[in-house]
Formats: C-alpha cells, sequence, structure tokens
C-alpha cells in the first residue's frame, strides 16, 4: 500500500520545512530498575517538530504532493493536528479551517490559533467535529487533509521512521503510541521494508480502538475516556490504517491512564521532557513493565507530542 521509495521522495519534499528532530539514549536502570538492566534505550524526541508533534509530516506532504497547492484547506481535530494543519497551511499561504471538538484543551487550541486558523470550536466530540469538517469541504471545496486514515497523511508520518533509523542503527524494537493509527502504520509501512526491527503499538486501555479492531478483525467503534483521548481517542482506527497495521505491527499493548500519568511526570522529573499524555504512552508502557524486555535488547520509545501546558 505504501512503498519505501515513495516515502524517500515524501522526506525529500517535505525536509525543508521540517525539523530533523533529536534522539537521546537514556539508562535503563533508571527506567527498569531490577529488570534487564542490559538493555539500551533510546527516545526519540519528535515533541520538538513544529507545532509540538510528529503531525506537520503528514500535513505538508499532504499539500506539497498535489499538482497545484490548494487555496484552502480544512481539517477535524483534537488538537494536534489541527496545529499541524495550521501550521503547514501558514507557511504554504494557504487558509486554513479547523474543526475542534468544544473539550478539546485550552494550551491545543491556542497553538492552533496562533498559526493564523481559523478554529471553529464545533462538535461534543470528534466524530461530531469531523462531520462538521466534511460538511463544510462539501459545501466550499476546500482541500482536506484526514488526521489519520488518508494515505498521504499515512506517508508523511512514515518519515519519522525513515529519519529515526538514519540516527540510530542498532534499534531491536520500537514503542509507538496509537490514536487513529497514521503514525503507527506509517512508520511500520516503512520499518519492516527495510529491517526486521520489531514494531509494538500501545494504547490506553479505554481508548484502545486499534487493539479493539485486531481482536476482532476489523475496525469497530469503541468510546474514547483516555485522560489521554485529545490525541489518542479515535473513537474508531483508520481503515487504511488497519490493513497496514495488521500486517507489519508485531505486538499491541493496552495501558492504564495511571501508567500514562506516572509516565509524564517520569519524563519531567528526570530528563525535563514536557511530554503531553499522548505522548509518554509509549514510555508508559516501558515504565511500567506493561511492555516486557528481553536480554540485551535496544528499545527505541518515541515521545510523539509535547502540546501541553507546564506540570503543577
Amino acid at each position: 500500500m505504501i512503498d519505501k521509495s515513495t516515502i524517500d521522495d515524501a522526506y525529500a519534499l517535505i525536509k525543508p520545512y521540517i525539523r530533523k528532530t533529536p534522539v537521546m539514549d537514556v539508562s535503563a536502570a533508571d527506567i527498569l530498575g531490577n529488570r534487564n538492566q542490559n538493555n539500551r534505550i533510546n527516545f526519540k524526541l519528535e515533541l520538538f517538530q513544529h507545532a509540538g508533534c510528529f503531525k506537520p509530516r503528514g500535513a505538508f506532504y499532504s499539500l506539497l504532493s498535489q499538482a497545484t497547492l490548494p487555496k484552502a484547506v480544512a481539517a477535524a481535530s483534537g488538537g494536534n493536528h489541527g496545529a499541524a494543519v495550521a501550521y503547514a497551511a501558514q507557511k504554504l499561504n494557504v487558509k486554513a479551517n479547523i474543526f475542534v471538538p468544544k473539550a478539546a484543551p485550552k494550551a491545543k487550541v491556542d497553538r492552533i490559533k496562533d498559526f493564523g486558523a481559523k478554529v471553529l470550536l464545533d462538535g461534543d466530540n470528534y466524530a461530531a467535529a469531523l462531520a462538521n469538517c466534511e460538511q463544510h469541504i462539501a459545501d466550499t471545496g476546500a482541500f482536506s487533509i484526514h488526521a489519520y486514515d488518508d494515505i498521504s497523511t499515512i506517508t508523511g508520518q512514515a518519515t519519522v521512521a525513515l529519519e529515526w533509523l538514519e540516527q540510530v542503527k542498532d534499534l531491536d524494537t520500537v514503542l509507538i503510541a496509537v490514536g487513529g493509527g497514521g503514525l503507527i502504520s506509517g512508520m511500520a509501512a516503512y520499518i519492516k521494508q527495510v529491517t526486521d526491527i520489531k514494531i509494538v503499538a500501545i494504547e490506553p486501555a479505554n481508548s484502545a480502538s486499534m487493539y479493539h479492531a485486531m481482536a476482532n478483525n476489523t475496525p469497530v467503534t469503541v468510546t474514547p475516556t483516555s485522560i489521554a483521548s485529545d490525541s489518542l481517542g479515535a473513537s474508531l482506527c483508520g481503515t487504511n490504517c488497519f490493513a497496514i497495521a495488521k500486517q507489519y505491527v508485531d505486538e499491541f499493548i493496552c495501558i492504564e491512564d495511571e501508567d500514562i500519568l506516572q509516565a509524564q511526570t517520569s519524563l519531567w522529573n528526570n530528563y525535563r521532557i514536557l511530554a503531553e499524555l499522548g505522548g509518554s504512552a509509549a514510555f508508559a508502557a516501558l515504565a511500567s513493565g506493561k511492555y516486557e524486555t528481553s536480554e540485551n535488547e535496544k528499545i527505541g520509545v518515541l515521545i510523539c507530542g509535547g502540546n501541553t501546558q507546564f506540570l503543577s
């Protein structure tokens, strides 16, 4: 569905507009205690991407891969996708309307406004905001960028994997948080076409659309109630995302909200990394022991978002 050469071309296209985000080796003993202290752990700090998360990659590729730039774009978002689309639109001089659920965090709404987009707080949840966005697109002809299930979005997000594997040559496993599935499916598609690295999908137990899709062998609707639902809260994982993840992802793990809260606090206290709750989820699986490590394993942990307010 997505091949390596397409992802290579996507990276070349968006590279002038995105940051090459840093990686960081950390002590396994500090995280795992007595559990496999000979493990090695590497963070990919995608929270330092423009707009505070990985999503500008997909937004820029969706726009730049068109034959001509659209004059206007619309997107529905719990916050991060909207900020990414707004940022890309601002840089490319495209008008942007972003449909956001009424309960979206103020930090994320403000971020979208900072990038010059019009914010429409429209709908009680993401599904309602998406329906309103789709009606706007039908009425106006605005260009649509789906938050996760469009192939262009998935292809752009896949460039995280390309970049990470250029920076770190000896990863055995990567842990990646899942919302609708665009990030995990894109990264998995790239990784499995070039290496045999183990890919582990991490979701909050009470917002686990991909986990339940795999269990039922088809996308199914869930009711997201996790504290991380503003970024990992798709009620239905993407159809394309499901198909790609089913082919390439090795393991699916659910974690609890308490794991996420503790992970967010640990990232700040130990590394001064201020990640949002969804951005802390992959680390939560490792720190809590929900992901069981193996001897001498080098584990990559994607810290995927930082759009949050300061911890109290």
